[in-house]
């Protein structure tokens, strides 16, 4: 795996005070201030260019563990301040980090240099903590102070479109959108090409969606199956779909920090069912190799209520019923890509896990975590190895991703014109 170069990713510190000198530079057309406290105190901000009625919404850091969102936020932000055309019928805002605590507590963000780097610092929460996710899985009373703020924009802001910056460790690029909107799947095909990302075909994400075009993938309404039933959330209950009321749509926005050429081969897998069943057997063996680590060093463990914990917990949970999804009937039609996404998925639910356990062995001074540390090392080798990894400049990122907002603000709003 290539060295990661700089430039690096943003803290969130970072983007707060980059935001604060743009808004006093160009006081008359941008506006910073707070929408939100998050569950520790920390101030939500957002970023408003322009002040015209019809809005887009772009939101970065709804997952701790996807740094690129927060650049690419800052070049759209000053990409909208130096073209005035941008901002013409349209005002801009931007939601730097919806979760900063999960940000402060994934601590790689600058600059990782390979996948073990990366998993070094990792931490994702557990989903009923995620800003976005949590409607899809907890009643309206109980949802966390980071979820009201962001409901709490799109009501006030009502836009047209609402963009979710979001990023995968390693793959390739793929969009969601919660409706169509026709004339993307271009743009985003022709930026992925000149920027040498893959765009991913069949993404274990999006698995069962119908598809506008390669890589653009549009979520099925209320009442359609969904593709692993044992999964607890329904996007279709997330913030994603809070637009709805308004006329909205929105666009999730993946990005890959390394790149694989292996999700993007839209050929029919010879043998799909057999190839599932024995993802589905690895992820339940790989996850019992964490378990058993778990098991092990509880009891020396003091609090166990501790956000890492918690998370690496969580995904334990979620692995049996997931397997078992997977071993079932294979989707029809199902590609290469598709099986390449779901090894992908296999890999990094367990690693995860181990990631996240490990930082609380370590912090405990724990006689488990050098077993768990060599298991972590040769887990991100193998990853790496398996899905031939190369890194994708960030600028490169940053760029596509930029790209296919700007693509998905002008169609869509062609499309509620």
């Amino acid at each position: 795996m290539s060295p990661v170069p700089e430039p690096r990713y943003l803290s969130v510190a970072e983007l707060v005070a980059s935001a604060q000198a743009l808004a006093a530079h160009e006081p008359g057309v941008c506006a910073l201030r707070q929408v939100g406290l998050s569950s520790a105190g920390r101030p939500l901000h957002l970023l408003s260019v322009g002040h015209r009625r019809r809005a887009v919404l772009v939101v970065a850091g709804a997952h701790a563990n996807e740094p690129t969102g927060g650049s690419t936020l800052l070049a759209l932000a000053r990409r909208v301040l130096d073209e005035r055309e941008l901002r013409a019928d349209t005002s801009w805002h931007f939601l730097l980090c919806a979760d900063p605590d999960g940000a402060s507590l994934h601590v790689v963000t600058p600059a990782p240099r390979s996948l073990l780097d990366y998993h070094r610092g990792f931490y994702r929460p557990p989903q009923p903590e995620q800003p976005e996710w949590s409607p899809s899985v907890l009643p309206p009373d109980r949802l966390p102070p980071e979820t009201r703020a962001l409901t709490g924009v799109i009501d006030e802001l009502r836009p047209y479109l609402q963009v979710t910056l979001h990023g995968t460790d390693l793959g390739g690029s793929w969009v969601q959108l919660t409706r169509d909107v026709p004339g993307l799947a271009e743009p985003f095909a022709k930026s992925a090409a000149e920027l040498h990302i893959p765009v991913e075909t069949g993404a274990s994400d999006a698995a069962g969606w119908p598809a506008s075009g390669p890589g653009v993938h549009v979520m099925p309404g209320p009442g359609s199956d969904v593709a692993y039933p044992s999964m607890p959330d329904d996007a279709r209950r997330s913030t994603w779909y809070r637009v709805h009321r308004y006329g909205g749509l929105t666009a999730v926005v993946e990005v890959p920090m390394w790149a694989s050429d292996l999700v993007d081969d839209p050929a029919p897998h010879p043998a799909p069912a057999a190839a599932l069943r024995g993802l589905a057997h690895r992820l339940l063996r790989d996850a019992l190799e964490v378990e058993r680590v778990l098991a092990e060093a509880l009891p020396r463990l003091g609090d166990t209520d501790v956000p890492l914990l918690r998370a690496a917990r969580w995904v334990l949970e979620v692995v049996p019923g997931l397997a078992a999804d997977w071993a079932g009937t294979a989707p029809a039609d199902t590609t290469m890509a598709y099986v390449g996404s779901v090894d992908a998925f296999g890999r990094r639910l367990p690693l995860r896990a181990a990631a996240m356990l490990l930082r609380v062995l370590r912090e405990a001074d724990d006689r488990a975590a050098p077993r768990l540390e060599r298991l972590v090392a040769s887990w991100c080798d193998a990853f790496a190895e398996r899905f031939r990894a190369r890194w994708v400049p960030l600028e490169h990122q940053v760029e596509h991703q930029s790209r296919t907002v700007l693509a998905a603000a002008l169609h869509a709003r062609e499309r509620v014109a």
